[in-house]
Order: structure tokens, then C-alpha cells, then sequence
């Protein structure tokens, strides 16, 4: 099963079309190139050079392959790129000079940041400060990925969001690893551009979702859509009333070409959709009128091992964006959870993670949940 829909990568690729011939017979380095995002990024240089640039795009690929999101465990590269299995926080020893840089690596998912948090911070920081001194070193222009959870639990009067928030954040809470991490990513990126004139923009996703999500990435539309393949009940943890904006693959993939072609260097700007806010509860709900077969809904306790303290909420101010480069997401939610739905319940076992499947996760002897790689566990 394909990690992405061909049909996506079209999309994206012809909603960046005025922008992408700028790769041509250039070299394209991606981080994190088996998550999520960095599989799309292949995907989208894939297309780009089969069909599009009249020179190829060099591109490179590395990853750890230690959180990977592949659905396998697996790294898939198209034919013709190149893939070094490196740890970015290490010296990176391999000799290339890219023009362009992807930086897609990070630990995101909440269980696995719960579960190895030194991992988690090192990445965002000693692997962000290798990467701009690769960025530094060759003049490339540079794409770094920091997240929306560096505003923590936003003020109402501040939701929307906008970049010019500070945050609500604790630098010692159970997510502190990872919202703490991407901060001082941020602050990297600023420095290694105010004082040595490296090319970065920074993005901060909201809540990107599509086909290619690892079942057992332990985030809530892979477990909703997990529960709908074993045929059992929709949990929602906690009380459900937990908001969110949801925005579709294609839609922060344009967002993210943009910002790295179009957008001012030094600037950091948020990429996701910021309509409609929309209820756990809800969300659960719009699931089940999706799916072609009778579903029901269980408010349960958050499983053991997940972080506690989460947003509640998280909306997107994207005016910058649209501003700076003329984002505009255009996916409606119901059409992406349809794409992802329809995608997942082929590509899904069955056996995601959900908090009455508890019993299945390893722990240690104080039960907490320890890390878990390609079905195998490490303390």
C-alpha cells in the first residue's frame, strides 16, 4: 500500500507549479525523509523530475529510521535518490552540499516523546544546530519544521493564533521535551540567520493529517481510524471537548513548498487550516457519518504513557502566510477525512493503539509505557 495518494501529490504539484522549476539541476537534501512529511517531500521531487523540471533535482534522503512513520518500518525511496541512514544529532559524515533543505526530522507523536524524551530534545536541538551548519556552509536555503505546540495552551483572547504569540508553555511539564525542543530550534534558526546570513524559514504545521500516518503513530485520526477497522468503538480521551483544526496533507504540503521558495528568510510562519475548530467529540462524530458501516463512540481515560497537559485548543492564524506567499488552504474537512479514511481502512491492521488496548503496550515496573520500533521494544 502506497504511503501517500498519487492523486495528492498531483495536487500539490500542480498548485506549486509557478514556483517548483526553481529545483531544476539542483540538490535537495531532506531530514527525516521516512516521517510523515519527508515521505511526501520524496514523493513530490518524485513526480517533479518524471514529469516536470527539464533538469533533475538531486535528492537526498536521511533518517535514523528509528521513529519512522513508514507504515513497514521500511525506508522507501524512489528510484534514483539517494538515502543515508544517519542520526543528525551525531557529526554528519557524509559529503554533500544541497541547495535546498528540508528539515522534516523530529520525534512528534506524543507516546513516543513521552517515551524517550532526551531522543526527542536532542533532535530539535543538537540536530537542528548540524543542519543550519551544513545550511551555513554550502548557502543553502533552508526549511525547518517546529511545530504549533510551541504555544502550548494558548490564552482564549489569543485563539486564533498568530506567530507574535509567546506561548503558554512549562519548560518542565510532560511535553516539555518536545515544546521546549522546537523553541529553541526556533531560536537556532533566528541566530544561525541574524549572525551568519543562513537563508531559514521556519514553519509550524497544525494538526497535518493524510494517508500515510502510521497506524501506530498513537495520534487521533490514525486511532479513530484503527477502531473503524477492527470494527470496535471510537475512543475519545478525556472529556472530548478538546479543539483542534485539522488540516489535509495537500493543503500544508503547498504551504510548505511556499514557504520554502517564496518565504522571507528569518521569518517563521503557521501552516494548517483554521476552519472549522472542531471538538474531539465531534471529530468522532463526523467519523462515523464517513464511514459506510455502523460505529460507536467511547469517552475513555488518556492511555498510560501519553503526555497529560494537552492544548485545549489549537487554531491557526495564517495571514502571514497568505500575505507573504498567498497561502490558502482549499481541502474541506470533510473531503480530507474521506481521502484518509478511505486510504487508512486499507492500509490499517486493525491493531492501532487505543486506551482499552492498553494491555498490548509493553511497560516497565512502574507501568509506564516503554518506546516501541518496527514491533519490537526497548527499555
Amino acid at each position: 500500500m502506497d504511503a501517500f495518494l498519487e492523486t495528492d501529490i498531483g495536487e500539490i504539484a500542480d498548485r506549486l507549479e509557478h514556483v517548483t522549476s526553481e529545483f531544476a539541476g539542483k540538490t535537495a537534501l531532506v531530514t527525516g525523509a521516512n516521517g510523515f512529511i519527508g515521505r511526501h517531500f520524496l514523493a513530490l521531487f518524485d513526480l517533479l523530475n518524471r514529469e516536470r523540471l527539464t533538469a533533475l533535482l538531486r535528492v537526498v534522503g536521511v533518517d535514523n529510521v528509528d521513529f519512522a512513520a513508514s507504515l513497514d518500518g521500511r525506508f522507501h525511496a524512489p528510484r534514483g535518490f539517494e538515502f543515508h541512514c544517519r542520526d543528525i544529532t551525531q557529526p554528519l559524515d557524509f559529503d554533500i552540499a544541497p541547495d535546498f533543505i528540508v528539515h522534516a526530522a523530529g520525534v512528534a507523536s506524543p507516546v513516543h516523546y513521552r517515551t524517550r524524551p532526551l531522543e526527542t530534545l536532542d533532535v530539535s536541538t543538537l540536530g537542528t544546530r548540524n543542519i543550519l551548519e551544513l545550511a551555513r556552509s554550502c548557502n543553502a536555503r533552508m526549511l525547518s519544521f517546529s511545530s504549533s505546540e510551541v504555544y502550548g495552551n494558548p490564552d482564549p483572547e489569543h485563539v486564533p493564533t498568530s506567530e507574535n504569540y509567546h506561548g503558554n508553555v512549562s519548560s518542565r511539564g510532560p511535553r516539555a521535551c518536545y515544546d521546549e525542543g522546537k523553541r529553541v530550534g526556533e531560536t537556532l534558526c533566528d541566530i544561525f540567520h541574524e549572525y551568519h546570513g543562513v537563508n531559514v524559514v521556519v514553519v509550524r504545521p497544525f494538526n497535518v493529517y493524510g494517508p500515510g500516518m502510521g497506524e501506530r503513530d498513537y495520534r487521533v485520526l490514525p486511532n479513530f481510524a484503527s477502531r473503524l477497522k477492527s470494527a470496535s468503538p471510537i475512543e475519545v480521551f478525556g472529556s472530548g471537548e478538546q479543539t483542534r483544526t485539522f488540516c489535509y496533507v495537500t493543503d500544508a504540503m503547498v504551504g510548505f513548498g511556499l514557504a520554502l521558495l517564496d518565504g522571507v528568510p528569518g521569518e517563521v510562519y503557521n501552516i494548517g487550516t483554521p476552519v472549522p475548530e472542531i471538538s474531539m467529540n465531534d471529530l468522532a462524530a463526523l467519523f462515523v457519518t464517513l464511514h459506510d458501516a455502523p460505529a460507536s463512540i467511547e469517552l475513555r481515560d488518556y492511555p498510560d504513557g501519553y503526555p497529560s497537559n494537552e492544548p485545549l485548543r489549537r487554531c491557526p492564524d495564517i495571514q502571514k502566510a497568505w500575505t507573504s506567499f498567498g497561502y490558502r488552504p482549499q481541502v474541506e474537512i470533510e473531503d480530507g477525512l474521506r481521502r484518509f479514511l478511505g486510504w487508512a481502512l486499507e492500509a490499517y491492521t486493525g491493531l492501532g493503539i487505543g486506551a482499552a488496548a492498553r494491555e498490548r503496550l509493553p511497560v516497565d515496573a512502574a507501568g509506564e509505557v516503554v518506546a516501541v520500533r518496527f514491533g519490537k521494544t526497548e527499555p
